[in-house]
C-alpha cells in the first residue's frame, strides 16, 4: 500500500484515518441499532470524501500539471475509506468471532483503481472474492459495504466471485481478464489474494501471452474506429480516442501479461522502452490525467470527451494564454494533439520492440497494415529490409546524410513497403538535422515532390513523414500548424491532419474511386496541364493558419516563396499562389451566392480569368470541403458547385454567357408545354404569369412541379406540396399562396418549427398577386425529410403559419439550438450589403451564430423594414451561419437609400444578435 502511494504528498491532509477511527469506535460502540449506525457511518465516510476530493481539486488549481499525483491521490483516498468501511462492518455492524475457512473475504481494486489511478468522478471498480460459495455472513458484510458506498454517493462497479469463478470469467471474457491483470489487493484476507494471484497467472496467463496481445490490439483498433479512427479529432476522448489514455494503458497490459512487469519503468529492462521512451510515456501519461481530471471537476461527472463548451476553461486551469494569432485554447489543444501525437509514436516503437521478441526468426508476429508490399524491391540505396519492412543498417545512417530522411518515405511509397519503427524513431531522433542546405537540396525537394504527387498513397506515407516530425521540418511553414486545431465546430480536424487527408482524398478522385461522388471531378483530372500544382496547392491551402492576417492571403505568399524550392517553374508557381489566395471563392460563390443571377457568374468568371485555373479551383475546393470531416460534403453542395463551373466554364469558353438567355427561356417553356398538355392558349395564359427572371432561376424539372401544383389548386388561396429531391439531397417544399406582406418569414419560420432547415429559398410573385415560393429543406443531420409523417408535419406547419394560428416567433425561440455546444462560441454579428454583386438586387449577407429562430427572424426584419426577397441562401459552418439575400423594394428597384440601407442593417443586426449574444454583450 505505502509503495502504490509513496510519491503522494501529505497524505494525512488527504483523510486523517487514525483519526477517523477513533471517531468510528465511539460510533460502534453506541447503543444504536445496526440500521442507525450504518446511517451515521455514511455521513462520516461521505464527509471525508467530500474533504479528500476538495483537497484534491486544491492541489490540483495550484499545480494545474500534476496529473498523476491528483490520480493517485483519488485512489488512495478511496482506498483509505473502503478500509475504514471494511473494518467497521466487520467489527461492529457484522462481528464474526470465529470464522470459518469459507467465511473469507478480499477486497481487490481492478482497473483504472487497481492501478492506483482514478479522476474525481471515475467509477470506483472493486472486486469481492470469497474461497467458495457465499455463506450469511459473507452475504451481509458484501451487501452492508455496497449500500453505504452507493449512500455516500459514489459510483460502484462491483462483483462477487469465488476463486473459480474468477478463472472461469477471465478464460471467457477479454475485459473481465484485463480488469483482472490490474487486480490490487485493498483490504481483508491476504492470503486468499495472494492464492487468486497465483491461480490467474498459472491458469490464464501462462502460454496465452501472443492470443493476448493479438486480442487487445484488435480491441484497440476497434475502440479507433468507433472514436473517429484519428487523434487529431477537434473533441477528442481523453480516455479512449487515439492518442489518449487507453492506447498508454493497453500497451502496459501488454508489458504486464507477457512479461510480467508490475510498473511503467519495468518496461526498460524488459527491452520495451528505452530510457527516453519511458520519459516520453510517462510525460504523456501525466499530461493526460491533468486534462481528464480537470475535466470532471469541471463538468461535475465521468466526462472524458473534450468538447468545445470546456475546452475554454480548461485552457484557463492550466494556465494557457493567449498569443499573438493563437487564442489559449487552442495553445492549449495544440499541446494535447502533441501528446496524442506522442503516445502514438510510442506505440509504433513498443510494438517493433515486442515484435523482435515475439516473432520467430525472419517472421513477423505483428501484422503488416500494407499487405500488398513486395518482399524484394529494387534497388533501396544502402536501406534494408528488416522482415519486410524498410529500414536503416545503422544508427548514423540519417546523420551521414540528412536526405536520407525524405528518401526513407520516398523509397516506402515506391516499393509499397512499411517503414520499421525503429527507422521511424531514429528519424524522428535525427529530424533537427534539416537544415536550410538539405531543404534546399534540389534531390531532396525532387524526393518529397515524389511522395507528394505519388500515384499510389500519399495520404499514408505524408501521415508517416508527419508523425516522424520531418514533414515539418523540410517544410517549416507545415511544421507550424501540425497539431494546430481551429476553434469552432466546422472543422473536425486539426490543420496538418485536415491537408494531408485533403491529398489522400486528391489522389482518389485521380484513381477514379469516388467518380460517383465527384463525377466531374473526376472526369476534368485528365484535363489538367499540371498535376504537380494541384497537389502542390491542396498542401498549401491553409498553411497560413494560425498567423495574424487572412491565411488566404498569406499562404499565396508562402507559395510564392516555397514553390520554387520544390522545382515548380514561374508559371506554375503563380498559379499556386493564386489557388491558395483564393481557395475559397468557389464555395463563397456557389453556396452565398445566386447563382443564376449572370452577375454572379460574370464576377466569378473576371477573377478565375482561366478554364484551367477554374478546373484547378474546382478540385481543390472539393477536397477542401470533403476533408473537413464526415458529414460536411453532400449532393446539394455538389450540385451548387457543378452550377457554377458549367456556368463559369461556358462564360471563359464563349466569351459572353447571356446571348443564349432568350433561347433558353424559349426552350423551358417548350418543354413545360409539352409536359403539360394545355391547350395553347392555356398554356399561354400559365406561362404569361411569370416574369423572365422566373424561367432563369428555376431548373426545368421544378419549374415542372410549380406548374403542376398551380394548376391543381385551381382558385384555392393556398397549395403546398412536399417531395424528396434527390439530385440535391434536400426536400422541395413548394408554397403557392395569395402573396402578403410577412409570408416568407412566417413560411421559413414554420419550416423550422417542423425540424427543417432551409439552405435555399426562391420567392416569386405572378401577376395575379399569388406567390411561388420554393425552399430546399434537410433535417438536422443534412437529409431530405423522406417519410410520409414528415412531410405531412412539414406542410401542416406552413398551412397553421399561413393562417396565423400560432405566434411563431415565440415557438421558435423556445427551440434547443441546433448544436447545443454552440454557445462556447462567441460570434460578433456582421451585416455586408452591396448593390455591386447583381445587377438587379441589393444583395445582403449576414454572418453571425446559427439558432433555430434566425432565418424567420432576419425574414420578419426584412419584412418591417417594407423589402422585398427574392431569393435566400443559407450556408452553415459549424456553429456559425451565413445568409445572403437578395433584395428590392415595394416597387422592385435596388434599395439605393443610405438612410434605408442604414436602417435595414440595424433591424438585421438586432435580428441577428440572439438572445445569447445580447446576454453576453451586456
Amino acid at each position: 500500500m505505502s509503495d502504490r502511494f509513496h510519491h503522494v504528498a501529505q497524505r494525512r491532509k488527504l483523510i486523517d484515518r487514525r483519526a477517523l477511527v477513533e471517531v468510528l469506535d465511539e460510533l460502534g460502540a453506541d447503543e444504536r441499532s445496526v440500521a442507525q449506525k450504518r446511517q451515521a457511518l455514511v455521513v462520516i465516510l461521505r464527509d471525508a470524501l467530500k474533504s479528500g476530493t476538495v483537497e484534491i481539486a486544491a492541489r490540483l488549481d495550484t499545480h494545474p500539471s500534476a496529473g498523476h499525483q491528483a490520480a493517485a491521490a483519488q485512489a488512495f483516498l478511496i482506498d483509505q475509506l473502503i478500509r475504514l468501511l471494511y473494518d467497521f462492518t466487520v467489527k461492529w455492524l457484522y462481528p464474526n468471532n470465529n470464522p470459518t475457512s469459507a467465511e473469507r473475504i478480499t477486497i481487490i481494486a481492478v482497473g483504472g483503481y487497481g492501478r492506483g489511478e482514478m479522476a474525481p468522478y471515475s467509477d470506483v471498480d472493486i472486486g469481492f472474492l470469497i474461497p467458495w460459495k457465499p455463506t450469511g455472513w459473507t452475504e451481509q458484510v458484501i451487501e452492508s459495504m455496497l449500500y453505504v458506498l452507493w449512500d455516500m454517493g459514489l459510483k460502484v462497479g462491483q462483483s462477487v466471485r469465488s476463486l473459480d469463478e474468477m478463472i472461469r470469467m477471465a478464460q471467457s471474457d477479454l475485459t473481465a481478464r484485463t480488469a483482472l491483470l490490474e487486480a490490487r489487493y485493498v483490504w481483508g484476507d491476504e492470503t486468499l489474494y495472494k492464492e487468486a494471484s497465483l491461480r490467474f497467472d498459472s491458469e490464464i496467463v501462462k502460454g496465452t501471452g501472443k492470443q493476448f496481445v493479438a486480442d487487445k490490439l484488435a480491441e484497440r483498433d476497434e475502440r479507433h474506429k468507433r472514436m473517429g479512427d484519428s487523434r487529431y479529432v477537434v473533441e477528442p476522448n481523453v480516455k479512449e480516442g487515439k492518442g489518449g489514455l487507453r492506447d498508454l494503458h493497453t500497451l502496459f497490459w501488454i508489458g504486464k501479461y507477457v512479461f510480467q512487469v508490475k510498473s511503467v519503468a519495468e518496461l526498460v529492462p524488459a527491452g520495451l522502452l528505452t530510457e527516453q521512451e519511458l520519459r516520453q510515456f510517462t510525460r504523456a501519461e501525466n499530461f493526460l490525467w491533468a486534462v481528464r481530471c480537470h475535466l470532471h471537476l469541471i463538468t461535475r461527472r465521468a466526462e472524458d470527451r473534450l468538447t468545445f463548451d470546456v475546452q475554454r476553461e480548461l485552457a484557463a486551469r492550466m494556465r494557457y494564454a493567449d498569443r499573438p494569432g493563437k487564442s489559449a485554447v487552442e495553445r492549449f489543444m495544440q499541446h494535447y494533439f502533441l501528446q496524442a501525437k506522442m503516445v502514438g509514436d510510442l506505440t509504433g516503437v513498443f510494438l517493433a520492440h515486442l515484435d523482435d521478441q515475439l516473432a520467430k526468426k525472419g517472421a513477423r508476429f505483428m501484422p503488416s497494415i500494407i499487405t500488398n508490399f513486395r518482399r524484394r524491391p529494387g534497388k533501396l540505396n544502402g536501406f534494408v529490409l528488416d522482415r519486410g519492412r524498410l529500414s536503416i543498417p545503422d544508427d548514423a545512417f540519417f546523420a551521414s546524410d540528412p536526405v536520407r530522411m525524405v528518401e526513407l518515405f520516398q523509397l516506402a511509397d515506391k516499393h509499397g513497403l512499411e517503414i520499421h519503427p525503429q527507422a521511424m524513431r531514429a528519424a524522428a531522433r535525427d529530424a533537427k538535422l534539416i537544415d536550410n542546405d538539405v531543404r534546399d537540396d534540389p534531390r531532396a525537394n525532387a524526393l518529397f515532390m515524389d511522395v507528394l504527387c505519388s500515384r499510389r498513397d500519399p495520404e499514408t506515407v505524408l501521415r508517416w513523414m508527419n508523425e516522424a516530425t520531418v514533414f515539418g521540418r523540410f517544410v517549416p511553414d507545415f511544421g507550424r500548424v501540425v497539431a494546430q486545431m481551429q476553434f469552432d465546430m466546422y472543422h473536425h480536424y486539426t490543420v496538418d491532419e485536415h491537408s494531408i487527408r485533403a491529398i489522400g482524398l486528391l489522389s482518389r478522385i485521380e484513381r477514379g474511386e469516388f467518380h460517383e461522388d465527384h463525377p466531374l471531378a473526376t472526369a476534368i483530372f485528365s484535363q489538367l496541364a499540371s498535376r504537380r500544382v494541384i497537389f502542390v496547392a491542396v498542401l498549401l491551402h491553409d498553411i497560413a493558419k494560425g498567423r495574424r492576417g487572412d491565411h488566404s492571403v498569406l499562404g499565396a505568399e508562402v507559395a510564392l516563396r516555397l514553390c520554387p524550392r520544390l522545382g515548380l517553374t514561374p508559371a506554375e508557381t503563380e498559379t499556386v499562389s493564386w489557388l491558395v489566395r483564393y481557395h475559397l471563392l468557389m464555395s463563397a460563390t456557389a453556396f452565398k451566392r445566386d447563382l443564376a443571377d449572370y452577375k454572379t457568374i460574370l464576377d466569378f468568371a473576371q477573377v478565375v480569368a482561366s478554364p484551367e485555373r477554374l478546373r484547378l479551383l474546382l478540385l481543390l475546393t472539393v477536397v477542401d470541403i470533403r476533408a473537413v470531416g464526415p458529414g460536411v460534403w453532400n449532393s446539394w453542395k455538389r450540385q451548387l458547385l457543378t452550377e457554377l463551373f458549367d456556368a463559369g466554364e461556358e462564360l471563359l469558353r464563349l466569351g459572353h454567357k447571356e446571348r443564349g438567355r432568350e433561347q433558353r427561356i424559349a426552350q423551358r417553356k417548350e418543354a413545360l408545354e409539352a409536359e403539360l398538355g394545355l391547350c395553347a392558349n392555356a398554356f399561354a395564359d400559365h406561362a404569361k404569369q411569370f416574369p423572365e427572371s422566373y424561367w432563369i432561376a428555376e431548373a426545368s424539372d421544378v419549374i415542372a412541379q410549380n406548374a403542376r401544383l398551380m394548376l391543381s389548386a385551381g382558385d384555392a388561396p393556398l397549395a403546398i406540396a412536399a417531395t424528396v429531391y434527390p439530385d440535391r439531397g434536400a426536400t422541395l417544399v413548394q408554397v403557392y399562396a395569395a402573396d402578403h406582406p410577412g409570408l416568407f418569414y412566417r413560411i421559413a419560420g414554420a419550416i423550422h418549427l417542423a425540424g427543417g432547415n432551409i439552405i435555399d429559398a426562391r420567392i416569386h410573385t405572378t401577376r395575379s398577386g399569388m406567390a411561388v415560393d420554393n425552399f430546399l429543406v434537410q433535417d438536422a443531420h443534412g437529409q431530405p425529410f423522406a417519410e410520409e409523417s414528415q412531410l405531412d408535419r412539414l406542410k401542416q406547419a406552413i398551412e397553421d403559419a399561413v393562417a396565423s394560428r400560432h405566434k411563431i416567433t415565440s415557438k421558435l425561440e423556445a427551440k434547443p439550438l441546433a448544436h447545443p455546444r454552440a454557445e462556447a462560441f462567441h460570434i460578433e454579428p456582421a451585416v455586408m450589403i452591396t448593390n455591386e454583386a447583381s445587377n438587379r438586387f441589393t444583395v445582403v449577407e449576414i454572418n453571425t451564430r446559427d439558432r433555430p429562430a434566425l432565418l424567420s427572424n432576419l425574414a420578419q426584419a426584412l419584412f418591417e423594414s417594407k423589402i422585398m426577397v427574392h431569393s435566400a441562401h443559407v450556408a452553415t459552418y459549424g456553429e456559425r451561419a451565413v445568409d445572403t439575400f437578395y433584395l428590392t423594394d415595394l416597387t422592385g428597384a435596388k434599395i439605393e437609400s443610405r438612410q434605408r440601407l442604414a436602417s435595414m442593417e440595424k433591424r438585421l443586426l438586432e435580428a441577428a444578435t440572439g438572445p445569447g449574444e445580447k446576454a453576453e454583450a451586456a
